[in-house]
């Protein structure tokens, strides 16, 4: 009885173009996935995590953790192939995207802080920080103390047009504390305006 045999399956062949593509690709993507979780771990300990809009579809204005998990997951979809795809092709090959995306890892890094280093020793940005910490102190309490929660709602309602207001200058303030280039001093500052005009128009006596 004659054997059929099938034609044995070759590995995966890749070129030198495709080899830098892959490695093109994978440094771009772990410096996305290392920057968005420097983000994100820079956000939680400025804010404590997040500001409550207790029982609203817009607390997401100010901060959407979902994002987050979405841009690291983005990362590792592209990340995961570089170096596995190659590593099938070549175990040497799958080294050296091991060490390049390493390498873009701590470059990343690397870059981050030195630019946020920066950007927080420019002149105006500790006050402005400690201004805006003031400040998203001051909103926390409305949203934590039930007592506070109870005797001025209109805080909590973003129908409310200071509130919402407000809700917008808290993103935009937040955005600019983590975003190089922009006018922070002066996000806290409309920050502080809306603040006064939303507690002014629950009632809230002058601090």
């Amino acid at each position: 009885m004659e054997v059929v045999r099938l034609p044995a399956t070759t590995g995966i062949q890749l070129t030198v173009w495709e080899i830098g593509l892959w490695a093109i690709l994978l440094m771009c993507a772990v410096a996305f996935t290392v920057n968005a979780v420097r983000k994100a771990v820079i956000h939680g300990a400025s804010d404590g995590g997040h500001v409550a809009l207790q029982g609203h579809r817009d607390r997401d204005l100010v901060k959407e953790p979902d994002a987050t998990f979405w841009n690291i997951f983005a990362g590792l979809v592209v990340i995961v192939p570089a170096v596995v795809i190659p590593a099938l092709a070549s175990p040497a090959v799958g080294l050296l995207m091991l060490f390049l995306g390493m390498g873009a890892a701590a470059a990343a890094f690397a870059a981050g802080r030195k630019l946020e280093q920066k950007r927080q020793n420019r002149s105006g940005f500790t006050e402005a920080a400690a201004r805006h910490d003031a400040l998203l102190a001051r909103w926390q309490r409305y949203e934590l103390d039930p007592a506070k929660g109870i005797d001025f709602p209109g805080m909590s309602d973003v129908n409310v047009p200071q509130t919402a207001a407000l809700v917008r200058a808290l993103q935009e303030a937040q955005r600019c504390r983590l975003t190089a280039g922009t006018d922070y001093a002066h996000a806290v500052e409309q920050l502080d305006v809306a603040m006064a005009e939303a507690e002014a128009a629950a009632g809230v006596s002058a601090p």
